[in-house]
This record gives structure tokens, sequence and C-alpha cells, in this order.
């Protein structure tokens, strides 16, 4: 049973949607500006910003990345500013943060200030994700600081059952003599980077063949001369916190559409966007829902998945916009 006066900051979207999941929306206080899921986080006060303009083309933001990183002992180049002061007014019990991904981190002297003001008194929670059972861990650990591990062992086993049920399917589609799709996940556009992490272990669970990221390792930079090489059956295109909107502007500009429009899978209508600011990036409960997203796309015709509609859209080949 949850204490019904615990408070909790959330400075992470995935952490946000668990402790949502479990039933811990009351006791939310606080958030990152990321934290959009469900639509009522968003009446949460804001905590963080980021330093960078979001809006900007990959290019630029990645060039303004990669300048902000050039002195990790600079904490003031951290890629979102932590509103300390606002923070410790909140008196939290609880500060989820994560410790996978060095550019979307709050940096952790900002939160380490933010526990010393607070003379101590709120406990951090780092999640740290790269792989499902990975996140099946970061759930119990909430799940466990919340006094609602009985809860969260509940959700676990949900979400496991729904994969298990997936990869059952396209299975069985396998043993039966259906092709298993070669799927190319670009998780960054411009330079392009293939999709590592949960994602090459959430392909092959969907039916496909991932023929770029490597399971359980970090995403890494590669060229579109590479993935033309590799002359994938199906581009999934979902760039780490790009909605389908951006996904399509992008695709539509000079920087991009000359190296996707060739594709072998552009051509044949089998080049899809997935929104990754809410399904592919975010490790929380709704990579199930990624899993079944790719699963419809390399499936075509098998599956029909209803929490996915409105976050995946097929681009069509000869106006991606």
């Amino acid at each position: 049973m949850v204490d019904s006066n615990l408070r909790i900051v959330s400075l992470l979207p995935a952490a946000t949607e668990i402790a949502w999941s479990l039933g811990l929306g009351d006791c939310l206080v606080g958030r990152s500006h990321e934290c959009d899921w469900p639509p009522a986080a968003a009446a949460l006060p804001a905590l963080t910003r980021p330093r960078i303009d979001p809006a900007a083309t990959s290019r630029e933001i990645h060039e303004a990345v990669g300048e902000a990183m050039g002195d990790a002992s600079d904490t003031s180049t951290a890629m979102f500013a932590l509103d300390i002061d606002t923070l410790v007014g909140l008196n939290p019990d609880i500060i989820m943060t994560q410790t996978n991904c060095q550019v979307c981190a709050i940096a952790g002297d900002d939160v380490a200030e933010a526990v010393r003001r607070s003379d101590g008194a709120a406990r951090v929670v780092s999640l740290s994700a790269t792989t499902l059972r990975g996140l099946w861990e970061d759930i119990l650990t909430v799940g466990e600081a919340t006094r609602k591990l009985p809860r969260a062992r509940e959700l676990v086993a949900w979400l496991r059952a729904r994969c298990d049920s997936v990869a059952c399917r396209t299975n069985a589609l396998a043993r039966a003599g259906a092709p298993r799709p070669r799927v190319a996940m670009i998780e960054w556009l411009d330079p392009p980077m293939a999709a590592g992490n949960w994602v090459p272990e959430l392909v092959g669970m969907g039916g496909g063949l991932d023929v770029l990221g490597r399971a359980g390792e970090h995403s890494h930079w590669i060229d579109w001369d590479t993935v033309a090489a590799a002359d994938p059956d199906v581009v999934i295109l979902s760039p780490c916190g790009f909605t389908l909107d951006r996904i399509k502007a992008e695709v539509s500009t000079p920087a991009i559409r000359p190296h996707v429009a060739p594709l072998r899978a552009t051509r044949e209508g089998r080049l899809w966007a997935i929104d990754g600011h809410h399904l592919l990036n975010r490790p929380g409960p709704r990579l199930v829902e990624s899993l079944e997203a790719i699963a419809e796309i390399a499936n075509p015709g098998t599956f029909g998945f209803q929490g996915i509609r409105g976050f995946v859209e097929r681009m069509s080949p000869d106006d991606p916009n």
C-alpha cells in the first residue's frame, strides 16, 4: 500500500509513465518538460528546460550537442537545465532520474544539489534500462521505492505476457515459412544513427531481422551509404524525441530526402515513421506498444493493434511529406 502523502518528482518521461502505471499519479508533484504522457501529467509543474533549441533540425541539434558535450567537466553544458529552487520547494520524498543516456540526463551535480538543499531527505531513484529485462527491473525498482512492489510485479507480468504473445505469433509465422523482413531502425536522421539498446530486441520479437542495430548496446552513428548497402526490406524512422509531424517534415528536406527516396524499401512502400517522442525512445511501459507497432509493420495484414494508432504512419515513396 502506498503512502498517500508520498511526494515524487520525475525528471524522466519513462519514469513518469511507470509511476502513473503503478497508480502513483496523485503522488507526482513535479516533472521534466518532456513528461507529457499520460496527458494529465502536463498539469504538473515543469522543472527542466532545454538549453538547445528542440525545434531545430537534426543536423543543428547534433552540432549543438557536440559543442555542448565537448567539455564534460562543465555541468553548465548539460542539455537540460534544472530549476533547483522550485524542486526543493516541492519537498519531494523521491526524485526519479536516469543514468543511461548522457545527452538526455539532467546533470548529476544539479540533482545532488537539490538533495543537499532538502537536507538529504529526498531519495534519488535512478533508472538505467537498456533492454526489456532492464525495463522490468526499473519498474520493480520504482515499485520497491514507493511501496508498490506487488502492483509493480503485476504490471511486469502483464507487459511480459503481451510481449510473449507477439513473439509467439511471429515465431509461428516463421515456422510456417513466412520470411522475416530485414529491418533498418533509424534513431537519428542527420547524421543517421542505428537504433540500439532495446530496439533490436523488439525487432526480433516483432518478426524482423535488425540489419544495423546491436541488441543491448547503445545506438551508434552510421551513414546513409551503410543503410543503402544493407538493402533493408523495411526502413523505420524514429528519431529520438521527434513526433510524426517532425519526422515527415524533415524527411522531405534536401538534407534527407535524396538519401531516403532511392532505398528499395521506400520504392516498395515500406518506409515507415514511428513517433519516437512517445514510443520507441522511452524505456517505459509503452515499449510494449512499440513492439506491437514493429510487429504490425513487419507482418502486414497479421496484426492490428489499436494502441499504436496516431503514433505510426506509412510514408509515401513518392512524397514522404
